[in-house]
């Protein structure tokens, strides 16, 4: 992607200027079609960020500036070592060649060493196994989002890092709904629209979106990274929105052999074009990838291969409420409904049957002989126990002549003893006596603190992190043997078990050792202390006369108490009277 130079160039970053009076800019990082970014460092904490810039033309928009920070801060109160960090956010003047100036909003992010799903899906299609260790850090990023009240609204490979060591990192919450909830222009708007490959139905319709407006989304990055490509394409936006609304996608496996029938069905029901067909949870969805990836088929009741529509009523433009989208249609040529409407016939041939139908059931219950059991006996609704103390909950079930059946899983999100979930799920219909499984939190997931001695400081940091712990504290200590900039321990010690998302604070050396005052002291004692193993430093000894009286204490040194550096040369010297 290159860069603009005519008139509407867009202004170019001074990399030898700070943002917010704190944060360097460094090397371009990568280009999108919404945001630059760039390496940079936060002067103040001394430690290597990314920062993102924004548009200049988002901040023209008032509205877009106030949700801009209300997202920057929602985004930054998540902390999941799946979730890109989000530490600051703001708005910085910048001058174009023309010395107009305007605002350019930007954001500082935690840096992420790795690549984009993006460039790993260009080479081809994933192996299986490892298209399920993604999704499944996808999936852990969002239900802990979810669980926040953030969706995230553009789940795509773009958005997604995987570091070095392999661990899954999603960003950008926030973003998309700050300018989709704005009054931007068309033309910003459609900043969002190059993701149109991973549009749910409802987004696509100008819909009001919710958790598993993501889910599906995820659903298309699964398929992408199985099939390598993705389900639908088009020759514009507008094209692909429009199959994700009235096509039924193919299976992975009709592109990519490896994939077996089991990930092909948790692919489709993800991709379902009803909401109420498709997952209704991140960690439900995770589930049956879980059982996809151990060769067993779900059981849950899978979607039509057809997308579903209403007998009698006209869809219309499924796509009319979206403004976006509507401009684009407006400018594409190449627009081609792909959905026929069936014969008037069958039309009529429906209406008579529903008719029918509908005496029949009025006549029903009009004979019925009333019956208080009728709703009372053999029914029951499954209550939403998520976050209730188990014992609570089944005594709950045990009240409405339910069976709870306890089954424990670790949780960084519930704690100890809490309820997860339920199956079947909260609303789920059931008769008097069936037994509801209900998954019941053990506490956090523990993990050793990986042993972080020796290695330098940002080493360290980059450890602790990917180990799915925070970086604490960074305390510096003297060390006659540790380099400076080495960790000399952890805290909690390496090999400790605890939970995943706690603290680990390091310590580090400074290279120094304390030169302590050897005058008056035996030139063994002297010398003894010095190349200690608390200090080792190399001693000389030397005599000077003209001192008085001789003696083997040491009168002088050729450092003075304090901080040396650590393997420094010292003389002490004694008095010798001849």
């Amino acid at each position: 992607m290159t860069t603009s130079t005519g008139p509407t160039a867009r202004p170019q970053p001074d990399t030898r200027r700070m943002l917010a009076g704190r944060y360097q800019l460094g090397s371009l990082l990568g280009r999108g079609g919404m945001a630059d970014v760039y390496l940079g460092t936060d002067n103040r904490l001394g430690r290597t960020v990314a920062i993102k810039l924004l548009k200049s033309s988002l901040a023209n928009d008032p509205a877009f500036r106030t949700r801009f920070r209300q997202e920057a801060q929602s985004a930054a109160r998540m902390a999941h070592p799946t979730i890109v960090r989000v530490f600051d956010a703001g708005e910085e003047m910048v001058r174009d060649a023309h010395g107009v100036e305007s605002a350019q909003p930007f954001i500082v992010m935690e840096y992420v060493d790795g690549k984009l799903l993006k460039d790993i899906i260009a080479m081809g299609p994933l192996e299986p196994a490892e298209a399920v260790h993604i999704i499944d850090g996808i999936l852990t990023a969002l239900e802990y989002s979810h669980r926040a009240g953030v969706v995230h609204r553009d789940i795509k490979p773009g958005n997604i890092m995987i570091t070095r060591t392999g661990q899954v990192k999603v960003m950008d919450f926030g973003i998309a709904r700050a300018i989709s909830d704005s009054s931007a222009t068309v033309a910003q708007t459609t900043a969002i629209l190059g993701t149109a490959q991973y549009f749910s139905p409802e987004q696509a319709r100008g819909e009001t979106v919710d958790a598993r407006t993501d889910l599906y989304s995820t659903g298309v990055v699964l398929f992408e990274m199985l099939a390598g490509r993705a389900p639908f394409r088009g020759d514009t936006p507008v094209a692909v929105a429009y199959q994700h609304v009235s096509e039924a996608p193919p299976s992975p496996s009709s592109f990519n052999a490896k994939v077996s029938k089991a990930l092909d069905a948790v692919t489709l029901r993800a991709l379902s074009k009803d909401k109420a067909e498709r997952y209704q949870s991140a960690a439900e969805f995770r589930d049956d990838v879980h059982a996809a990836a151990a060769g067993t088929m779900p059981t849950r009741r899978l979607p039509a291969q057809e997308p579903k529509t209403d007998l009698f009523a006209d869809t219309g433009d499924p796509l009319a409420d979206n403004p976006a989208l509507k401009q684009l249609a407006a400018d594409d040529d190449t627009l081609v409904r792909t959905q026929t409407r069936p014969p008037a016939v069958w039309i009529w041939a429906g209406i008579v049957s529903v008719a029918v139908i509908v005496i029949a059931v009025v006549i029903w219950v009009f004979t019925l002989t009333p019956s208080s059991s009728l709703t009372t006996d053999l029914s029951r609704k499954v209550p939403d126990l998520a976050g209730r103390a188990y014992d609570d909950a089944a005594a709950s079930l045990r009240d409405m002549d339910l069976a709870p059946v306890r089954h424990s899983e670790p949780s960084n999100i519930y704690a100890a003893d809490q309820v997860i979930r339920t199956e079947p799920e909260p609303g789920t219909v059931v008769a008097p006596d069936t037994k509801i499984d209900i998954w019941v939190s053990s506490g956090p997931t523990q993990s050793a603190v990986p042993n972080v001695v020796g290695l330098s400081q940002s080493a360290a940091q980059d450890l602790v992190t990917q180990s799915k712990f925070i970086v604490g504290t960074i305390t510096r200590e003297h060390s006659p043997t540790v380099p400076e900039g080495a960790v000399l321990r952890a805290d909690p010690a390496v090999g400790t078990q605890i939970a995943e998302g706690a603290t680990v604070n390091l310590v580090v050396s400074d290279g120094l050792v304390e030169m302590p005052d050897v005058r008056n002291l035996t030139v063994t004692d002297a010398r003894g202390l010095l190349e200690g193993p608390e200090l080792l430093l190399r001693v000389s000894v030397e005599s000077t006369t003209n001192c008085g009286e001789a003696s083997d204490k040491v009168v002088a040194q050729s450092l003075a108490p304090g901080t040396v550096p650590q393997g420094s040369e010292v003389t002490i010297t004694y008095c010798d009277a001849r």
